[in-house]
């Protein structure tokens, strides 16, 4: 029996919108047995006190629980990634796969899912969950059926942060925290968990990550790793897509890397690759090929763009990780023609300062 890969880019008119999906329940064209991962973008600012994304986690895991098993849904990834700011459209992403008797028809899009264990709340931004990240990130490429790494495109983790309470906690047990700031254990949680995939896909080597390294050398990076950090979560959910010939179905994925984030031209480059003319703006029979869009967004720590002074740093009233994710959607949105794409801020050691990772998911031309 072979595997086939599907994935539904659906609206959503809040985070507690899950109309959409079950729509698509209804009609047929998901299955819920098939669900692996539900991928959100959802509308607040994406930092330690953003409550829509647990918002939206629950009415997602609520949904879910209509149409299967408590247990069955507690193992379906629930990626939420808040900030739709600027024209960022609101959406989940939904993946789903399905045995089929169809053959395989040339390598098709692959999805591999895990979630690790709890991660200690002293082991956050440090090398011990880089080490729990790339062991679960070996474990959803083999959920994928994948064995090359060179095969992987995109790895999407969902990572926890610290609270003062968990905080407390470790320090009640004797444990030290790698920072005692609840909004940059964000970016350390982000980093650690970076690198932890470019370890399990041979990028970096393990032994050149040291804790001193995470979120400082901003030489070492990954080139598909795609992390966001929240509040919702003790663990990691990570999802690999990759490409596999053992898979069967239209769909493909490529990937690209943003030196920057006006950038594009690696993007376009990857829409080539997948038959997209790729010119100009997508034309509207080539956005209908177009399944869905994932990026990463940073603001570069030197405070310029091309030699050109930012301010995205300096703004004490809006996080950079905020203005980074709409200007990166801009960009892409005037590639693509729309912007119902997924952005996600804070791109610590995920592709080179300032720049990101991009996936391309489309159905295979012709």
């Amino acid at each position: 029996m072979t595997r086939r890969a599907y994935v539904h880019r659906i609206a959503a008119a809040a985070p507690d919108d899950v109309s959409g999906i079950e729509n698509a329940i209804s009609d047929g064209r998901i299955d819920p047995a098939g669900i692996v991962a539900i991928f959100g973008k959802t509308e607040g600012n994406g930092c330690v006190n953003d409550f829509a994304r647990g918002f939206a986690t629950q009415s997602l895991g609520l949904m879910l629980q209509r149409h299967m098993s408590a247990e069955a849904a507690h193992a379906v990834c629930l990626v939420m990634s808040g900030g739709t700011e600027g024209g960022m459209s609101p959406h989940w992403t939904v993946f789903e796969r399905r045995d089929t008797v169809e053959g395989p028809n040339g390598v098709a899009l692959a999805i591999g899912r895990t979630r690790t264990p709890v991660l200690p709340f002293g082991d956050l931004g440090r090398v011990a969950e880089v080490d729990m990240v790339a062991a679960g990130v070996r474990a959803a490429m083999a959920d994928a059926g994948i064995t090359d790494p060179a095969d992987v495109h995109f790895v999407q983790i969902k990572c926890p942060l610290l609270t003062l309470r968990r905080i407390g906690e470790a320090e009640a047990k004797g444990e030290t925290v790698s920072t005692r700031d609840t909004l940059k254990s964000m970016g350390l949680s982000r980093a650690a968990s970076a690198l932890g995939v470019a370890v399990a896909l041979g990028e970096i080597a393990r032994d050149q990550i040291t804790d001193d390294k995470i979120a400082t050398d901003w030489s070492l990076w990954s080139g598909r790793a795609s992390c966001s950090s929240g509040i919702e979560l003790l663990d990691h959910e990570i999802v690999v897509l990759g490409s596999s010939p053992a898979w069967a179905g239209p769909l493909v994925i490529d990937h690209a890397v943003m030196a920057d984030g006006i950038d594009v031209e690696p993007v376009r480059a990857a829409l080539r690759r997948l038959g997209f003319s790729a010119d100009g703006q997508l034309s509207p029979a080539e956005r209908g090929r177009l399944v869905a869009l994932l990026s990463k967004a940073e603001a570069s720590h030197d405070g310029k763009i091309r030699g050109h002074r930012h301010t995205m740093l300096d703004d004490s009233d809006i996080s950079a990780t905020r203005h980074a994710r709409a200007f990166v959607c801009g960009a892409l949105a005037g590639l693509v023609g729309h912007a119902e794409i997924y952005v996600s801020g804070g791109a610590e050691h995920q592709g080179p300062d300032g720049g990101g990772p991009v996936a391309v998911i489309a159905t295979r031309a012709g």
